[in-house]
């Protein structure tokens, strides 16, 4: 008997030592959570967060948050478990986060590059809206090329057969529309006057038509913004970024005195692009005390699936779509809401 009552014990240690080593093992999942909130038109750790040099800026009484997400990349068992019964957490399979092609440290640099071409495209969007455009700009002539002795260094190139050029991809998308040897009128100035040419493509190495230069986007404005925040990563702050600002340099208080929070990626047109985390983005809004969320447009289906009671949200596509949001809620009236389709 006593034989055996030890070995029923051991047995029952080896099954306890056994589940402990399960319960902290990793397993290929990641916890998505919410994370803090950062009021763009505020200051993080001591700094303004959007920072405008050589211009006056404005102070607004209400605040437009960004949203994130925080990534538990190590996940036990346990944790798994909690994360399941948790209704703000999200467990998610490991490969969404970090494909397997990728490591962790590769998966945060890109997040990190992200991070920088969504400011840049805030900057380039709020500028266009406040009345700078992006401009063409001849960095160098070829010699030898196609507008060789017809255009110079610092001349910006404004039209192609009369159609608006409107930023460098423009540009190449008339000039490959027809082939090398296709004779174009193409409208520039140089030193604000204008002037134009007829100008014949030759194809390059590749055989695609081209004019012989290289170019660069410039936006004359009389000041300079930089954003001072760093320790986020991806694009999906663009959109909140650009309203912040344009917030600053406008004279109108786009808030209204409310707390808006919003997520979206923005490019240099001003389109908003979907992101990930909606669920969370919610949940960490809601607690920030926002009383409106701005939803990209491709995002609205999963929103209304995980929407929190209390925290109204408006479907934006533009830039333009969420400045009239805004408009439309700091005037009293209800914004164009999520729609499932």
């Amino acid at each position: 008997m006593r034989r055996r009552g030890v070995t029923v014990i051991l047995g029952a240690l080896i099954t306890a030592l056994l589940a402990v080593g399960v319960m902290a093992a990793p397993l290929p999942y990641v916890v998505l959570k919410p994370g803090p909130t950062v009021n763009t038109l505020g200051s993080d750790n001591g700094t303004e967060v959007i920072q405008v040099k050589d211009a006056k800026t404005t102070t607004s009484t209400g605040q437009l948050r960004l949203t994130t997400v925080n990534v538990q990349s190590q996940v036990e068992l346990v944790w798994a478990i909690s994360g399941w019964f948790n209704s703000s957490d999200a467990v998610v399979p490991r490969e969404l986060i970090y494909p397997p092609d990728r490591t962790e440290k590769q998966v945060e640099q890109r997040n990190a590059e992200e991070w920088t071409e969504s400011q840049n495209s805030a900057v380039t969007v709020a500028l266009t809206k406040l009345g700078y455009p992006v401009l063409t700009v001849v960095k160098a002539v070829t010699a030898g090329g196609a507008v060789s002795g017809v255009l110079q260094k610092g001349d910006v190139v404004t039209a192609l057969d009369g159609t608006k050029i409107t930023g460098p991809a423009k540009l190449t998308e008339l000039l490959r529309a027809k082939p090398a040897g296709t004779t174009f009128t193409l409208s520039y100035t140089r030193a604000g006057k204008p002037a134009t040419a007829k100008v014949t493509t030759k194809a390059g190495e590749d055989k695609t038509p081209r004019l012989g230069i290289e170019i660069e986007t410039k936006q004359n404005a009389p000041f300079k913004v930089e954003i001072d925040l760093d320790k986020i990563g991806g694009p999906s702050a663009g959109l909140m970024f650009t309203l912040g600002i344009m917030d600053k340099l406008e004279p109108e208080d786009l808030t209204g005195g409310k707390i808006i929070a919003g997520t979206g990626t923005i490019d240099n047109n001003g389109n908003v692009g979907p992101i990930g985390g909606i669920p969370q983005k919610l949940v960490g809004a809601k607690k920030a005390g926002a009383q409106l969320f701005l939803v990209p447009q491709g995002n609205c289906a999963e929103a209304l699936r995980n929407s929190v009671d209390g925290l109204p949200m408006a479907e934006v596509a533009t830039v333009d779509d969420a400045l009239t949001a805004l408009k439309t809620f700091t005037g009293g009236g209800t914004p164009k809401p999520c729609s499932a389709e």
